[in-house]
Parts: C-alpha cells; structure tokens; sequence
C-alpha cells in the first residue's frame, strides 16, 4: 500500500516542482521583459540605404526595415492571413499550445531515425521570443527557453502587442524585415494598401522566405499564397477568400533593372561613406542625386547603341555637378568594373575642347582665320580622317568638322604646357603627356572627368565638382548634407560662351549631327587610331552627359567613330531626359559678343606649313567668317590640296 501511494505522490511531487519552477521562472523572465515601446525600438542592426531622387531603393546593405506599422493600421487581411498559416489557435493559447506540441511530438515519432526535425509547435508568441530574445540555434535548452519566454510576454503584453511586434520584425526574405519592407521590396507600396493576394503570399514567406521569395521563386511564391488562402478559408479567419485568385502584380522586373543598373553608382558611392559616415549604426538613409527616369533612359540608350562586342559608359550631369545618371557598363552581373570612374582611355578628338580653349585665352576667336594643310611636327605629320584639307577657313568650322591639322598648329602656337594646364584647371586627374599629339587626345584620361569638364564649359567656365550624394540620414536625423562651396572662375564666360557657340557649330553642321536632339545643343566628338574609342560628350538645357564606346581589351570596333555610336546614344538619351527643360543650350545666359581690342599679331613658323596667326581681329561674326587676316600665302603645294578640298568630309 506504502509503495502505491509514492508510486501516485512522487510524480505528484515532481509535476507540482516543475509547476512551480517553470511559474517561477516564468515570474522572473516575465519582470526582467523591457515593456512594449522599448521593444518596438530594439536596434535592428546597421542598415544602408542608397535613395533615388524619388525615394526609390537603389541598394541596400544590412538588413532592410520598412516604416513601423502599428497593429491598428495593419491590414485586417494581413493579420488573418498570417494567424491562418501560423498558429490558426493564437487567440486560444497562453504563449505555448499543448496541441500543437502533441502534433509535432507525433510527427516527430512517426519521422523517428529520418533526421527530420520536430515542426509546427512554435507558436506566434514563441516565434517573437526567438526573434527578439534568443539564438536561432536549433536545440532543446533553446526551446525550453523559448517557451518560458513566450509564456512571459503573454503575462505583460496584449495579443495584438504580441502580433505587432511579429508582423514588423519577422523575415520575408529578398533582405527585408516587417511587412513593410517586404510589401515595398515585392510590389512597390506600403503594406497599408496590401491585397487579400498580397497579405496571403507574404504570409506564406516566413517559413521558408529563401525558398518562397517572389525573388527567388515566382512560381512558388504563388503556390503558397494559395495554401495560405485555403488555410484561411479553413480556419474561418476569411470564409469568403478567394478560390480562384489574381496573381499580385509584381515590382521586382521594374525595380531590378533599376537597381542592377544603378550598381555602378552606389558602388562610386560606398567609397565616399567610409569618409562621411567613418561611424556606422541605426538606419542610414543616403539620398543620392541619380534620377531613376534618366537612369532607365540611359541604359535603353546604351544598351540600344551599343555596337555588338562593345561595352558602353554613359554619365549625365546636371551643371551644378549633381550625376542623374550613370551606366558603367552593360551589365553590372558580369562586370563590375566601372567604366565611368574607373577605366581610362584615350578621348580621341574630344581632347581638343582643352586645345581651342588655350587658343581663346591666347588671343584667337571663333572667326579667326587658321590653316588647314600638311603639317610636320618634329616628324610628326598629323592628317585628317578625310584625307583632305580645306586651306584657310574660321577657327569655329575647323573645331565643327575636327580637322587635326588645325589643332596641331593651334597646340605648337598656344604652347603644350597651357593646354595641359588648362585640361588640369578644368578637372583631367590622370597624367598628360606634353608632345605635340596629345592636342588629338592621345593621353588617357576618365569619362567623369571629360563630362566635368564639359560642365564647366556649359556653366560659363565655373567650377564644376561631380557628386552623387545629397543629404545623409541616420535613423530620420541629417548628419550630412551637400555643400557646394561657391563656385571658382576657372575660365572667362566670355572664353566660355565662345567655346559653346564652337561646340554648338559641332552638333549642327560638323561630326556631331547624329546627336541633334531637335532643340540647341553643344558637343564634340572623339575617335581613337584604329576605331578602338568613340567619345560623345555635350549639353543642352543644363543637362551635360559623356559618353564612351569600345572594348575593355582595347580592340579595334569596326565603323567605331564618335558620331555614329555614341552621338546616338546622347541623342537617345538627351531627347527624353530634357524634354520637360528649357530649350536652351546653357542655363545661363551666352554673353553678347563684344568688340576686343585689336592685337599685334603673333607667328610661329612651322616646318612645311605657312605661318599661322595666332591673334585675328576680334570681331565675332555669328553666320559668316570674318576677313582672314594678312598672312603669307601657303606653299604651292598646299594650295594645290587647298584647291581641291573645296567640300571637307568631317573628321569623327
């Protein structure tokens, strides 16, 4: 008789201890809980976020979380949904479900000697626990602590406290965190406006989002979403769900290609945090300058121009310096190289922007009279691409039609060192090599800086610094924000306004004509021996944008010249990126030209070539040349060619 009644007392016994010590250790977890509103503000790790002009996410590093959503404004669909799919008995349960453990117990035993785990028993209220207090390590003193955990938050928190907190901090994969993120990562809006549909796939992602990602797997995103509609259909959390659903209509395409296409840029970015935000918490917002509009026109451009087994770079800049645009090459998945920044290339013709604006500041004017003939150099005989030469003619339709003769005479007249000098002072940072080639742009040198350079062109010979960072948030507090600095004169607006009416002359009579873009516009064009490079580079309406074509391994491109391929590719891009902007070549106003005071004239003798005038009268005559001033007649010779290059083919 003694032996059953300590057979009956002793479980007794052990059943009450346990009692006791699983509710005191409940008591003790339940006091040491921060409440609710520290709970909502627990830190969620460092998180960066690269922001389009339009608050679109470019990239992001870090884990991503949406705008907190309180359990009143969560879609009542939302709430169903995932009560259904996840712990259809949450209303019932004091933290942790008896049945649900007795289900995974059998499972567990009818699977026993497989490997498979013990599933279905953690419940809403446990999920939170491991989420906010706990490892996700996968054995059973976690899951003891777990339980004790959730049955202490049903102590000081409301079920909808408890169901908040799970519906902004659970993961939905493709990197976002809370219903939030995941609505805006996977169509495009807050999860305010979430569908039955879209409440029903996200509801699906937490049990195994890297497997039911829309970004991952559409098909199978879709396939749960309808279990999750059946499983509220079942469990009475929405009778009326739909049977027969409509597919959610998904942002990734849009997005996607947005953001493989913007890589590039927030790659130029990141290196510029390390020096703007050296220290990194909490949730950093940096809004950036790129224009997502522009961005995807710019890739249509390049990607539509390109010629085949070429690579393209394009950047667009506003002439305050602010990048809209940038595409470092086709495609960010197989090169990561960024042409833009990065890639250093001979600019062809281009290069000599920095050529005729050394002769400005010598003395010459747009109808300034030059030579176009054979000329040698220290033995070296440039030559145009057309084989031809017209004789004399205004120093505004030699920079049109790119006639290299001209500009090696005006490079041994104005001096190398100044053209350097002057490619430096407008922002060339690469190293440039003072022979008498370089005025035909045979020193490497960046499309960003080329494209900075054009920009201080177009805003009149001022300062123009390339950025791509406007402001910098952590947690909605600015800590950076874009100061220009007052903007130096680096090259008179007089100098300036001539070179635009020059560039101008370019795209609507010389090598530039496939960039018209039906409204003014400046540029010029650059081609490298052999077809290897084709520069386009211009503006229009405060708008400057670079572009370049060729191959990373430096391979000749059969029919590569500057205005061909990337000419149409500005005017691709130009045509939609400025419609909606003042059809004006410059957003400051060209100054009026004025009467200069004459000068003595300056010559140099060149072997094989007649003397050239570096200073003609001064009178800037827009629609006809000016009298070309005295100078001794060309060798017999070059009259001959002179006279029968009446017609000149542009040089590209």
């Amino acid at each position: 008789m003694i032996g059953i009644c300590w057979a009956i007392a002793l479980p007794a016994c052990l059943a009450l201890g346990a009692g006791l010590g699983t509710g005191y250790a409940v008591y003790r977890t339940s006091t040491g809980l921060p409440d609710f509103e520290q709970l909502t503000e627990l830190p969620t790790g460092t998180t960066v976020r690269f922001l389009a002009t339009d608050g679109t996410v470019l990239h992001s590093t870090g884990p991503a979380y949406g705008e907190w959503i309180e359990y009143q404004h969560i879609p009542l669909e939302m709430r169903q949904a995932i009560i259904a799919v996840e712990d259809h008995r949450y209303r019932a349960h004091q933290g942790v479900d008896p049945l649900a453990i007795a289900r995974a117990v059998h499972f567990a035993w009818q699977n026993r000697g497989t490997g498979r785990r013990m599933q279905g028993a953690s419940t809403i209220t446990q999920q939170v626990a491991r989420t906010l207090f706990l490892t996700r390590s996968y054995d059973f003193r976690r899951k003891i602590d777990e339980m004790i955990v959730a049955l202490a938050m049903e102590q000081v928190l409301s079920k909808e406290q408890i169901l908040e907190l799970y519906l902004n901090r659970v993961y939905f994969g493709g990197g976002a965190y809370g219903i939030d993120a995941a609505s805006r990562r996977y169509y495009g809006h807050p999860a305010t406006e979430l569908s039955i549909e879209e409440a029903a796939l996200l509801a699906g992602l937490p049990k195994a989002p890297s497997s039911y990602a829309p970004t991952a797997d559409q098909e199978a995103a879709l396939g749960r979403m309808n279990v999750v509609l059946e499983r509220m259909r079942e469990t009475g959390q929405a009778p009326d769900a739909p049977s027969e659903p409509d597919a959610p209509a998904f942002a990734t395409a849009k997005g996607s290609s947005l953001r493989t296409s913007s890589r590039h840029f927030t790659d130029w970015l990141e290196d510029q945090m390390e020096e703007l935000v050296p220290e990194r918490f909490g949730r950093i917002d940096v809004h950036t300058t790129l224009n997502p509009d522009m961005q995807r026109s710019a890739l249509d451009a390049v990607t539509e121009q390109a010629p085949d087994g070429a690579q393209t770079a394009l950047v667009s800049m506003d002439e305050s310096g602010a990048i809209r645009a940038m595409i470092g090459g086709l495609d960010y998945a197989t090169s990561t190289y960024n042409r833009v920044t990065q890639s250093k290339r001979q600019p062809g013709s281009s290069f000599k922007l920095f050529v005729y604006l050394s002769a400005l500041e010598a003395g010459y004017r747009p109808d300034s009279a030059v030579y176009d003939g054979p000329v040698n150099i220290r033995g070296w005989s440039p030559h145009n691409s057309s084989g031809r030469y017209s004789g004399m003619l205004p120093m505004r339709k030699a920079f049109a039609w790119s006639l290299n003769t001209v500009a090696a005479r005006l490079g041994q007249d104005v001096g190398m060192t100044k053209i350097t000098g002057m490619a430096h002072r407008l922002g060339i940072s690469t190293p440039l090599s003072a022979t008498p080639s370089l005025v035909l742009g045979t020193s490497d040198v960046r499309l960003l800086d080329m494209t900075r350079a054009y920009a201080s062109v177009a805003s009149l010979g001022r300062t123009v610094v390339p950025y791509g960072i406007e402001r910098i948030e952590r947690d909605g507090v600015t800590i950076y924000d874009h100061d220009p600095g007052e903007p130096q004169q680096l090259v008179s607006a007089a100098n300036a306004a001539d070179m635009v009416t020059m560039m101008r002359g370019t795209v609507e009579f010389g090598t530039g004509r496939a960039a018209d873009i039906g409204r003014p516009a400046a540029g010029k064009t650059g081609t490298t021996n052999s077809n290897k490079d084709g520069w386009f580079i211009g503006f229009s309406s405060g708008l400057v944008t670079g572009v370049w074509v060729g191959r990373d391994d430096a391979r000749p491109i059969p029919g590569l010249q500057g205005g061909r391929a990337p000419a149409r590719a500005f005017s691709q891009f130009m045509r939609q990126a400025v419609a909606n902007r003042p059809a004006v070549v410059t957003l400051t106003p060209l100054p009026k030209p004025k009467r200069a005071a004459p000068n003595p004239a300056m010559k140099t003798q060149l072997p094989d070539a007649p003397a050239v005038t570096t200073r003609a009268p001064d009178i800037i005559v827009p629609t006809m040349p000016a009298a070309p001033a005295v100078q001794p007649p060309p060798p017999p010779q070059e009259q001959r060619n002179a006279g029968r290059s009446r017609a000149i083919r542009p040089d590209n």
